[in-house]
């Protein structure tokens, strides 16, 4: 019988944080990777410089390319109309598609789920429990924490429940020591302390000394839309060292369907060039690291992987909701990084039998361009204008608040009946807000009004409404059962042997963190696994 030839031992479709991390596991092992793109490369440079010549500054996404064959979730002409909305709330969370991913312009948290979010079934009785534990993804964080250089405090209680001794549970300390809080972050910590409220320090992928060719932080605070010196860790890092090891980059090659053979084998996956000449490529192994988003779409274009009904559906973000307030004695934000830390109260305990898990993020990126709008729009203007924006961008507060969303079937995506310049169907989002996440926000309400009391404020804006955050989780479920869910511990699709799914989207319980690094802990496990295998 003759031996299958391929064109590499693993495809990587997306390259991202979660694909390249997986890739450059794999390529420095001696395993032959490619690496698909749907967009094209950019240096960093060459963002910074669209940043700063981009009036819009408060549209992360703007600086990016626009490409009609790989559209962005907004910030072009092409891209405002990618995602189609039929819910009750606008889902447009920011996505990149160019070598790198999304990572370009994330604000770098890099937490840990707790074992109680792993449970949260076993524990609370609502939604789902994973079907690995966090004794099993935990030695996996510390490479992934590696891996990103991850900074962060080794003494923290990060359940928010004041316990004397560090929690989650560590096999090591952080690989990095923890940066140093801003003034304005050092004061909001004290004060807000000082009324019971427990302040905890952020984790972030972030050189707070050199580390891993990274220079040190040096206090931009525009790590959203782009970190000028690459102090903050973007997935473009383990493209360049996947490729160092033997793997080869394909940009703008977008994957539009993976072709099943015998044995449910994923045998070959056919992609786009931007002209639309359609291609294919083989290998041993697939993996799809496409974004939340990019990925349940892909699965749903191919028909594959879905014997549960489940590809797309119980979508979940942190979705939340904002405060912002004017305090009473300058504060300054602005320096540094553009997330420090949190409140963290709400994070765990029997309350998520009931309602929402909460996190309060308080934000640290200057103010001035919103503080800008807002007294122009009140009719200010010359040198009172000036004055004013001194007084109130020194006392500007921002905080964004975080909810834990529990999967529900008919949040999903589906195709639409729209397509791309390629001729690719858009996706389609349905997302509605639950009692579960409604019944959480009222509690975080009372906190706002705690929080301007604390400062003896003005608020600015207190009923945001709901708001994106940008963490996909849920479209490509993990579980136990092949009839429930998608993906099984190991991130393989229950339907096809070699096909597995580098992407937050497995996620089974959202917690109330940003996911990306465990994301990243899952996508060096599946790597392993494949690994073992080849």
């Amino acid at each position: 019988m003759a031996i299958p030839q391929y064109d590499a031992d693993v495809i990587v479709i997306g390259s991202g944080v979660l694909g390249s991390l997986a890739a450059w596991s794999l390529a420095r092992r001696g395993h032959s990777v490619i690496i698909l793109e749907a967009g094209p490369r950019m240096e960093r440079w060459q963002i910074v410089e669209r940043f700063r010549n981009n009036p819009e500054k408060n549209d992360f996404n703007r600086p990016y390319p626009e490409q009609a064959w790989a559209p962005k979730s907004y910030g072009g002409a092409v891209s405002d109309t990618y995602l189609e909305n039929t819910g009750s709330f606008e889902f447009k969370p920011g996505m990149l598609r160019l070598i790198g991913g999304t990572t370009w312009h994330w604000a770098a948290a890099a937490w840990r789920y707790l074992p109680s979010d792993m449970k949260l079934h076993s524990t609370y009785g609502v939604g789902r429990d994973w079907p690995i534990s966090y004794e099993d993804l935990e030695p996996w964080y510390q490479l992934a924490e590696e891996a990103l250089g991850v900074c962060g405090s080794n003494t923290d209680d990060q359940s928010g429940r004041g316990r004397q001794q560090p929690y989650p549970p560590r096999s090591q300390p952080y690989p990095l020591p923890q940066l140093t809080w801003s003034s304005y972050t050092q004061e909001f910590a004290k004060k807000v302390g000082q009324a019971g409220f427990r302040f905890i320090d952020e984790p972030q992928a972030r050189a707070s000394r050199t580390y891993d060719d990274r220079p040190a932080c040096s206090g931009n605070n525009n790590c959203m839309p782009i970190c000028p010196t690459g102090a903050m860790y973007s997935g473009i890092t383990h493209v360049d060292k996947a490729k160092e090891a033997g793997a080869k980059t394909m940009p703008n090659s977008v994957a539009f369907r993976l072709e099943k053979g015998e044995g449910n084998v994923i045998t070959a996956v056919h992609y786009k060039t931007p002209d639309g000449q359609e291609r294919h490529l083989t290998a041993r192994f697939i993996i799809v690291a496409a974004h939340g988003i990019e990925t349940p779409k892909l699965l749903l274009l191919s028909e594959v992987a879905n014997s549960s009904d489940q590809v797309g559906r119980n979508l979940m973000d942190h979705t939340g909701i904002g405060l912002t307030f004017l305090s009473h004695d300058a504060l300054w934000p602005g320096r540094g990084p553009v997330q420090q830390g949190g409140v963290f109260n709400w994070r765990d305990g029997s309350f998520r039998a009931r309602h929402s898990a909460i996190k309060h993020s308080l934000g640290n990126a200057v103010p001035n361009l919103m503080v800008t709008e807002r007294l122009i729009a009140a009719g200010y203007k010359g040198k009172q204008l000036n004055e004013q924006i001194r007084h109130d961008a020194a006392r500007w507060v921002s905080i964004s608040t975080v909810f834990e969303m529990l999967p529900h079937a008919g949040n999903r995506i589906t195709l639409s009946d729209n397509k791309d310049a390629l001729g690719i169907p858009k996706p389609s989002i349905h997302y509605d807000v639950d009692a579960y996440v409604k019944a959480g926000a009222e509690i975080a309400k009372q906190d706002f009004r705690h929080f301007v009391s604390i400062f003896q404020g003005k608020v600015v804006n207190d009923d945001t409404g709901w708001q994106n955050r940008d963490h996909i989780m849920g479209t490509v479920i993990m579980g136990d059962n092949p009839e429930n869910s998608v993906v099984d511990g190991d991130c393989r699709t229950h339907d096809h042997p070699n096909l597995f799914l580098a992407t937050t989207g497995v996620i089974p319980a959202a917690g109330v963190v940003n996911p990306t690094l465990t994301g990243a802990a899952l996508s060096l496990r599946l790597a392993e696994t494949i690994h073992n295998a080849l």
